[in-house]
């Protein structure tokens, strides 16, 4: 277990900032042990939680084409035959993923193959189990042709409590499952889309693994 390198800077900020307020309270508020023992001790929760929510565990697996792994740590929200506007503008099996503060937040490859588009999307704040957060909200979309000629379409998708999308994937780059494919802070989704008849592997409300559950078959 290690933590993850965008949790750096908000971690030395969120230490800088707690340690400022308890020494202010120390100095000010002399007579009131009980004020400072609380705001001592919830500014320890929320540094536990703050490493909590950074961490990053390890992961490594062995690359399967045959196999699908779930990008993101979550809950399966939505098992549909859809329509995708973006890339592929047909019907799609989607698959999305909801990451809750509690869940670790590196998002992974579930395929091997090679980066065919990558296009970053500004865009709201809805909460991310919204059917419209997909479209509407701040987003990455991220296609990968796999070896095998298959392409497999990986969107992250900020909530509304989610403020920034890391995205790591760069077009034309060649990728191995269970890399890393980006990370989200503070709360958010990973939409997938694959051909429709994918033989799916989960169901609707299971909790999944990046690097660990298998979602589906090619």
């Amino acid at each position: 277990m290690s933590i993850h390198k965008e949790g750096y800077k908000i971690l030395a900020f969120g230490f800088l900032v707690l340690l400022l307020i308890n020494i202010l309270v120390s100095i000010f508020v002399k007579d009131l042990m009980l004020v400072k023992w609380v705001i001592g001790i919830g500014s320890l929760i929320l540094y536990v939680f703050l490493l909590f929510f950074f961490r990053l565990p390890a992961r490594n697996l062995d690359p399967d084409p045959g196999l699908i792994y779930a990008p993101a740590d979550g809950k399966v929200v939505v098992i549909e035959e859809t329509e995708e506007p973006e890339y592929f503008k047909d019907m799609r099996l989607q698959i999305s993923i909801f990451m809750s503060p509690f869940n670790m937040h590196s998002n992974r490859y579930p395929v091997s193959g090679h980066i065919k588009y990558v296009e970053y999307h500004a865009g709201n704040k809805m909460v991310a189990w919204h059917p419209k957060s997909s479209e509407l909200n701040e987003r990455s979309t991220i296609v990968i042709e796999t070896s095998g000629g298959t392409e497999i379409l990986v969107r992250q998708i900020a909530g509304a409590v989610a403020r920034r999308i890391v995205t790591y994937a760069r077009k034309d780059q060649d990728v191995k499952q269970g890399e890393e494919l980006g990370f989200i802070k503070f709360g958010s989704r990973v939409d997938i889309f694959l051909p429709v008849g994918t033989e799916i592997e989960i169901p609707i409300l299971q909790q999944v693994k990046a690097n660990k559950s298998i979602i589906a078959r090619i």
